[in-house]
């Protein structure tokens, strides 16, 4: 096995255990205020000079865009699976009425970080936000824990999706949601994965899984979740972080490349939401 798509005893691959770990990706100034996502832009005027409150913005609209998506209950009880530092998180405990949020990370370094970084308001909240260390295919909860299982662009790092789908279908309760946002390929084509390793080196390096966005529906219908719905939402994520990477780096260097891939239909962003009957 490749050391890139080495796995620990965690189940973490080694290109995992390194960007979001050492590297510290929420450190890098694309990630701004500690978000690691490409961002929903569609409230974001693109024709204005572009910060750090329009990028921070952007994030956590992505956020939004998920949790509205799910068709939460009153006061759900809401797992986020690959939750960084935590800061959708606190997005969803301020502005969704949650009873609580948990969240679910495999790295160490990121929880360590996210339990720093929200250290006051974990003290504020008196147990309604936890963090807690567990890969998306083995999740450390009893069955039907949750009233909705979110994920905001971590899927595209999960090994196996079929095991991810069958852990949010077994800690959901009956009727809870699950939805999903991330980039995958938008059909299953032999040469897709060849095809961005070649464009972008996150696939490459094993960072990124190229998988069909269909893997996921699949997944979760084969898992015995029900209204599987997958929803392209490129439109308003490719222009505005391609727009935002163009302060570092030129037309013709590999970031802009997701535009590329983007606008020749290789590569998508989508959100897919379903519930358990």
């Amino acid at each position: 096995m490749a050391e890139e798509t080495r796995q620990d005893g965690t189940g973490m691959r080694a290109a995992v255990r390194e960007v979001y770990g050492p590297t510290d990706l929420s450190a890098q100034p694309m990630f701004a205020g500690g978000f690691i996502n490409f961002g929903y832009w569609r409230g974001v005027d693109l024709g204005l000079p572009l910060g750090e409150a329009e990028r921070v913005r952007s994030q956590e609209d992505l956020y939004r865009r998920v949790l509205d998506s799910a068709g939460l209950p009153q006061e759900p009880v809401v797992l986020e699976v690959g939750c960084g530092l935590g800061m959708g998180c606190a997005v969803t405990l301020r502005e969704y009425g949650p009873t609580a949020v948990t969240g679910l990370d495999i790295h160490p370094e990121q929880l360590r970080r996210a339990r720093e970084t929200h250290a006051e308001l974990l003290r504020a909240e008196r147990g309604r936000l936890r963090f807690v260390q567990g890969a998306a295919e083995r999740m450390p909860f009893g069955d039907g824990e949750f009233d909705a299982v979110l994920s905001v662009e971590a899927a595209q790092h999960f090994p196996d999706l079929a095991a991810f789908a069958a852990e949010t279908a077994r800690v959901l309760r009956p009727d809870g949601r699950a939805a999903v946002t991330s980039f995958f390929t938008v059909d299953d084509v032999p040469g897709r994965p060849e095809e961005l390793a070649t464009l972008l080196p996150t696939f490459a390096d094993g960072l990124d899984i190229a998988r069909p966005v269909a893997a996921l529906a699949d997944a979760f219908t084969a898992a015995g979740l029900a209204d599987v719905r997958v929803e392209s939402i490129g439109a308003d994520v490719w222009p505005g972080w391609d727009l935002w990477l163009s302060r570092w780096w030129a037309a013709d260097t590999w970031p802009r490349n997701f535009r590329r891939a983007y606008e020749g239909r290789v590569l998508d962003y989508f959100v897919v939401t379903a519930h358990r009957p």
